[in-house]
């Protein structure tokens, strides 16, 4: 598991600043990487975008995208990530959308996770994670050590 702190060293290197945009872990990423002591030389912006409205409204996630595909879907997760990247001054911005549960359905499943990976002129990364039924907590922490997976593969 990559650790908050390796990706901060990793991003403070390469010069990048960090967003996050979140929907399950309701801010979680990001208070992983803000609780490690100097991160706020990397660590830009986070956005909680829990409802559709705060994902239209605050990352410009287009509600054609959220009526098509549903909130828990790789293409809400590839607007979110660069509705981040546009509207901060970060150059990397991770996002999540998914259902931690209970709960669920046959074609949306409890421990669904989708994420996005964006980066200045780079082509976004988008994919889905299958936890399972966990539990509420178990999928929200499984999903936020594989974001920070995620931006420590993009930063090696």
């Amino acid at each position: 598991m990559a650790e908050a702190a390796e990706v901060l060293k990793a991003a403070r290197y390469w010069g990048v600043r960090i967003a996050t945009a979140e929907s399950c872990t309701g801010g979680l990423i990001a208070g992983a990487l803000t609780d490690v002591a100097g991160s706020s030389d990397v660590f830009e912006r986070g956005f909680v975008t829990y409802s559709n409205a705060a994902k239209v409204e605050m990352l410009g996630v287009l509600p054609e995208t959220l009526a098509a595909h549903g909130a828990v879907s790789e293409e809400v997760a590839r607007e979110m990530a660069e509705g981040a990247l546009r509207l901060s001054q970060a150059t990397m911005a991770v996002s999540v959308t998914g259902i931690a549960g209970p709960g669920g359905s046959e074609f949306k499943p409890e421990g669904r996770v989708c994420f996005a990976l964006a980066q200045a002129g780079k082509a976004t990364q988008v994919e889905t994670v299958e936890f399972g039924p966990l539990g509420r907590a178990a999928v929200r922490r499984a999903t936020v050590e594989h974001a920070l997976a995620l931006m420590a593969r993009a930063l090696a």
